[in-house]
């Protein structure tokens, strides 16, 4: 069997993983299959001519199929959603991998392949950023602040507006004011996502992205902004919890990377100030492996304020 054709038994293996735990309802495990697997094909996609097997024509098909791999995981994230890429849509994506060499029909879905970022799967960021404080220490060196933005809507962000009112019903408010980082002042275009997660890792609520950074000083990103939780207090469900991710972009690497992430528990919901601790990559959801990025006091600053009717 030639090197190409093991290739594609090992990611026709693993797209029909992903359908099986997708059909059983094994939400999270569906959405990591799908996510490696985007990920092996995105990357093949973008290799140089010289470095791969693959035609160019091949290579977009391949990026396609990433693409739709996205469209499943974010389809599957928002569960309360019927709409989205469905898994019978993933089902007709099987034969045309397999045949990927043959391949020479009109691609089924509108899509195209993402361009100009890769695809991190689950905790594989912790493998491509080897020595990341000693690049980081170099990425900053002179005007940080003129690079443009990396991120699609980066500047704005993508801020939802606050919930109307129920009676009885509580809304919450988050102000990010600022977060500490030893080396706040050379990270380039930073903001954070924000996502409202259960248990079990899966979203609650549609994730936000904040604009980018205000402003940023020696140990200090300062976003001052304001966060709507989009569900309400009430209805947010037992050990659910709300996650904030720092991310910037990497220059060396062309990739927005999570630099590290904080959680804010239901127990911690309350108006008024609150700073809560920082923990390292990746971010871990289901909060069952959690390193302190620092033993240094940098936190993240937020300023809470609950509205009830």
């Amino acid at each position: 069997m030639s090197d190409m054709n093991k290739i594609l038994q090992k990611w026709g293996a693993s797209l029909r993983k992903g359908t099986d735990f997708d059909s059983w309802g094994q939400l999270v495990e569906a959405i990591d299959e799908y996510q490696i697997l985007a990920r092996q094909l995105q990357k093949e996609a973008q290799s140089p001519a010289n470095s791969s097997d693959f035609t160019e024509d091949q290579k977009k098909t391949i990026g396609k199929i990433a693409t739709c791999l996205e469209l499943r995981s974010a389809a599957l994230q928002y569960t309360q959603s019927q709409e989205g890429f469905t898994l019978e849509d993933v089902k007709k994506l099987e034969p045309i991998l397999s045949s990927i060499l043959t391949f020479n029909k009109e691609f089924p879905f509108d899509v195209q392949p993402v361009p100009l970022r890769r695809i991190l799967a689950p905790g594989e960021e912790e493998n491509l950023e080897v020595e990341e404080e000693e690049e980081d220490g170099g990425a900053g060196v002179g005007s940080p602040d003129l690079f443009p933005a990396r991120v699609p809507g980066a500047i704005q962000g993508t801020l939802l507006p606050r919930l109307p009112s129920e009676p009885g019903m509580t809304l919450l408010t988050i102000k990010i004011e600022k977060i500490g980082l030893k080396d706040a002042g050379q990270c380039i275009d930073p903001y954070i996502t924000v996502s409202v997660k259960d248990l079990n890792g899966i979203d609650l609520t549609p994730v936000q992205d904040t604009p980018m950074a205000v402003r940023k000083e020696d140990t200090y990103v300062h976003f001052n902004v304001e966060i709507e939780i989009q569900k309400h207090v009430e209805k947010l469900t037992k050990g659910a919890a709300i996650f904030f991710e720092f991310k910037h972009y990497k220059p060396k690497k062309r990739f927005t990377s999570t630099k590290c992430f904080a959680f804010m528990e239901m127990d911690e919901i309350k108006s008024g100030q609150i700073v809560i601790e920082l923990y390292k990559k990746p971010t871990d959801f289901k909060r069952k492996r959690l390193q302190l990025l620092t033993k240094k006091p940098l936190y993240l600053h937020l300023l809470q304020t609950l509205l009830k009717d």
